[in-house]
């Protein structure tokens, strides 16, 4: 790790933090946070639906705009412009892109073109990953932040191989930024199914983890590809998937950084909180440790 003590990263001039794990606990928001305070904010999933998908995206959206008569005629004489408006707060445009498996009467996705998608997610995820040391020396030669957080997608235990010392991803990063997992508690982890349960969205899965699923879900439902129901198959998937990342998220702290609770990081308000949170999470590490 970049910071072994508390008084090593206290000191720092420049800190650099990257926290990981499953949406809805607190990511963004500490980034928010940070960023209001002075530090630079990389988004992971900002970069891959502008550098490495936005033109994927803008894409489909003409596709689809193409099937109207009128918007047709448009973009054919170059009368209409049709764009991503991607940001911070607003991945829509990514996950509506990476989209769901299932009947096309639903707004599914054909299976082979889905996988193709979550394809397209990995490579750009892995990408945008390695782009941190570059956005990290931007940030402070062009714009003159000392302080730096890489927020990370969900995904990025599926993208990277934490039981590997030398896994090309986590080596990188962790030579840059110390790596920070947000873990939820059992609590957490059913309001997150909940929360999901009401409003399912799009999710990129570990290739083998998706197909597993898959066959599973027609098997036990005994749908045909082609009809099945695009949000209940995601809604059958996502505790499982919350269920097969914990392990991963666990293994890149033990590994590669350390861990803070999700219900600590609920409580900080202010950058000197997240200093504090920071300093006492590396307290504990070395005396776990000894």
């Amino acid at each position: 790790m970049i910071y072994e003590t508390r008084a090593e990263w206290m000191d720092a001039a420049r800190k650099r933090v990257l926290l990981f794990g499953m949406s809805g606990l607190g990511k963004t928001r500490i980034s928010s946070i940070l960023r209001d305070g002075g530090w630079f904010h990389y988004s992971i999933d900002y970069r891959i639906g502008t550098r490495y998908m936005g033109e994927a995206i803008a894409d489909n959206f003409k596709r689809e705009a193409m099937k109207v008569p009128l918007l047709r005629e448009l973009l054919l004489s170059d009368s209409v412009r049709i764009a991503s408006n991607i940001t911070f707060d607003n991945l829509a445009p990514l996950s509506t892109y990476l989209g769901k498996p299932g009947d096309p009467a639903l707004g599914g996705l054909p299976f082979d073109e889905y996988r193709h998608r979550q394809n397209q997610h990995r490579e750009a995820e892995i990408a945008a990953l390695l782009d941190t040391p570059h956005f990290i020396d931007r940030a402070h030669d062009l714009y003159g932040y000392d302080n730096f957080v890489c927020d990370s997608g969900g995904s990025i235990c599926e993208v990277v191989n934490p039981e590997s010392r030398t896994d090309p991803v986590l080596s990188v990063l962790s030579r840059h930024a110390l790596m920070v997992w947000i873990e939820g508690s059992e609590a957490h982890t059913a309001d997150l199914i909940r929360r999901f349960d009401k409003a399912p969205k799009p999710m990129y899965y570990r290739p083998e983890f998706l197909l597993e699923c898959w066959h599973a879900y027609l098997s036990e439902t005994g749908r045909m590809p082609g009809a099945v129901d695009p949000d209940a198959f995601v809604r059958w998937t996502y505790a499982r998937a919350l269920a097969h990342r914990q392990p991963r998220y666990a293994a890149m702290a033990a590994n590669w950084g350390l861990r803070v609770a999700a219900d600590e990081i609920a409580r900080v308000q202010t950058p000197g909180d997240f200093r504090e949170l920071i300093g006492a999470a590396l307290d504990k590490r070395a005396s776990q440790a000894a």
